[in-house]
């Protein structure tokens, strides 16, 4: 990870002094890096030797800070990883803009690696992230959303970058078609799993923890999976309240929602939907071989639910 962190900093330059200052601030910002440890974790895991693994891994990390920038626009949010947003700090143009040029740079590193294969999973893993950005905003307040059409938003927005950057390590691995698929799996179900859990840490997390505002989706009319639960298992004030709640993003609603998701049991049952995706995630590596790094991608599923942050 030290390595792909050498990687980013290199790759983040730019003549235009905007540009790095956005770009470096976003990244420096942390975060978990997930997505680009899942890329070293399965080429390493299929028995890759080279060192295209730490280009691609900046690459993934480069197109998820990327959605972070342009998220943090549409969602007008002001907090992300206990720090200031930059669109908060250098303004909403300079954020679109910068996510494009972090989008773009992306591209250009993936062409370096020389393999068309590599080039059409990120390809198309970025065009079904868009895809998923919108239809998150088509169902924004609307509080009938199926719960099978809240799930799609996630694997097209969150779990598809997972689910590319493990089937990136096999390819780069030589991994058989049965193992990369497979690494494809785990990538989709833990990014769902992630997803699920982060919707939960919306109402039960600790600020200071989570780096966000808690309610953060309630304010943006997001109808998640706490939520809905709690408007199809709580009583007609509870239903009413969560209801209202969505249709109008309205966080003042927030101590009646969060009423409604204890009475309800909410969260824990996000939790076992969460669970689920965890075991489904680990059950799609049983065809990888033992090793360190095999290990290492199982935690990751534990540590997808088990997480406070």
């Amino acid at each position: 990870m030290k390595a792909v962190d050498a990687v980013i900093r290199d790759r983040l330059h730019s003549d235009v002094v905007l540009v790095r200052q956005v770009a470096e601030y976003i990244i420096s910002a942390g975060g978990k890096r997930m997505r680009p440890a899942l890329v070293i974790l399965a080429a390493q895991a299929t028995g890759y030797q080279g060192s295209h693994h730490h280009e691609l891994a900046a690459v993934v990390e480069f197109i998820h800070t990327a959605t972070l920038l342009h998220d943090d626009v549409v969602d007008e949010s002001s907090l992300r990883r206990g720090r200031q947003t930059a669109n908060t700090l250098f303004g909403n143009a300079a954020s679109v803009l910068v996510g494009d040029f972090l989008y773009s740079r992306a591209f250009q590193m993936m062409v370096g690696v020389g393999s068309m294969r590599i080039m059409e999973v990120l390809a198309d893993a970025t065009n079904v992230i868009a895809e998923g950005e919108v239809l998150q905003l088509m169902n924004c307040n609307n509080a009938d959303i199926a719960t099978e059409n809240y799930l799609q938003v996630i694997r097209y927005k969150t779990a598809k970058l997972f689910e590319a950057a493990a089937r990136l390590g096999g390819i780069l691995g030589g991994a058989s078609a049965e193992l990369e698929d497979g690494l494809a799996r785990y990538g989709m179900h833990l990014g769902t799993a992630f997803q699920l859990i982060d919707d939960v840490l919306d109402y039960s997390g600790d600020e200071n923890e989570t780096g966000k505002h808690l309610g953060d989706d309630l304010a943006e009319g997001k109808p998640t999976l706490p939520l809905l639960h709690a408007m199809h298992h709580g009583t007609a004030e509870h239903s009413a309240a969560v209801r209202r709640a969505i249709e109008q993003g309205d966080r003042e609603e927030l101590p009646a929602v969060l009423t409604a998701i204890r009475s309800t049991g909410a969260l824990e049952e996000t939790r076992r939907y969460a669970e689920i995706e965890a075991q489904s995630a680990r059950d799609a590596l049983s065809s990888l071989p033992p090793s360190i790094y095999r290990d290492s991608l199982l935690q990751f599923a534990a540590f997808a639910v088990d997480r406070r942050h």
